[in-house]
């Protein structure tokens, strides 16, 4: 990326980061007024956790380049309540048996497994208040609060989010093509990620057209960023991650660093990005940060 393009990312993930992690520790406090509640206390130590915020950036660049003028921060807030949620249940001892994430101990660590469990399951109750409570700050009507939802949940559930990570499950330990590799992190990843851009798209009350030519954005960007992680989890340590380090090759999960080879899906990575951003120009969208976001993806290092 150039230089300046570099410094406004730089500058806009801060502050974007800093938006919306006071609306999470807001809603942690409003959530935590029972000292004895342990799920409670699990969503909070989940939600208050670093991060890097990149799904509510999407939302917000989004809203931002086309056309919103008002305050999106609670809104990007639902949607990393849902990722926080799917990381959580991601880490149980059922699915990939973590103890590392975000750099301090998983849910499930610090609390213990069936709390974890039904934090995951709360917090996803817990985004629909906060979509609900951000729209109504951005004074969005009943038609664009339910699009946004239905938006985000089918992201979220057996289409998206939840059945991608069941076909990752089955996959384990299988040899499996390019194409159904693409298929499965289209749903576990993508998905959510292409509806955060999408979300904010909408919110900004901009055209069918420009949501569409946003959605194709958002898959690009979704299986790029999906291809980093790969490499990531390959080449990094668990102290860079902020996560355990190889724990895909010891779980024999197919990754595109173990299918394509790490060159090989760095250039992948790459060739999603450049087309992502290709998409934005065709279509006439002077998307600066949306085009950085892109570029931020295949040059992050965590």
């Amino acid at each position: 990326m150039p230089r300046t393009l570099i410094a406004d990312i730089s500058h806009f993930l801060e502050r974007t980061r800093t938006a919306v992690n006071a609306e999470l520790e807001r809603w942690s406090v409003e959530i935590t007024r029972d000292p004895n509640d342990e799920v409670a206390a699990a969503i909070s130590y989940s939600l208050q956790a670093s991060g890097k915020r990149f799904r509510p950036a999407l939302l917000l660049g989004a809203y931002e380049e086309l056309g919103g003028r008002g305050e999106a921060s609670e809104l990007a807030a639902a949607i990393e309540i849902v990722h926080t949620y799917s990381l959580v249940h991601d880490d149980l001892p059922c699915m990939d048996d973590d103890d590392l994430r975000r750099g301090r101990p998983t849910t499930h660590r610090r609390f213990d497994v069936p709390t974890a469990t039904v934090a995951g399951y709360q917090m996803v109750m817990l985004s629909a208040r906060v979509l609900a409570a951000g729209a109504a700050r951005l004074e969005l009507d009943a038609q664009c609060v339910s699009a946004m939802a239905l938006e985000l949940y089918r992201a979220a559930g057996a289409s998206g989010m939840v059945g991608g990570q069941v076909l990752d499950l089955e996959a384990e330990g299988k040899e499996i093509s390019l194409e159904e590799l693409e298929r499965i992190h289209q749903a576990k990843t993508g998905a959510l990620i292409t509806a955060s851009a999408v979300i904010g798209a909408m919110a900004a009350g901009t055209t069918d057209r420009t949501i569409a030519t946003i959605r194709e954005y958002g898959a690009h960007v979704g299986l790029a960023f999906q291809i980093v992680d790969d490499v990531l989890d390959a080449t990094g340590t668990s102290r860079e991650l902020g996560k355990t380090a190889g724990k895909d090759a010891a779980q024999q999960k197919p990754t595109f660093a173990t299918l394509l080879g790490i060159d090989r899906a760095q250039a992948a990575a790459n060739e999603h990005t450049d087309r992502a951003v290709a998409l934005l120009r065709q279509h006439g969208l002077d998307c600066r940060i949306l085009e950085g976001l892109a570029k931020f993806i295949v040059e992050r290092d965590r």
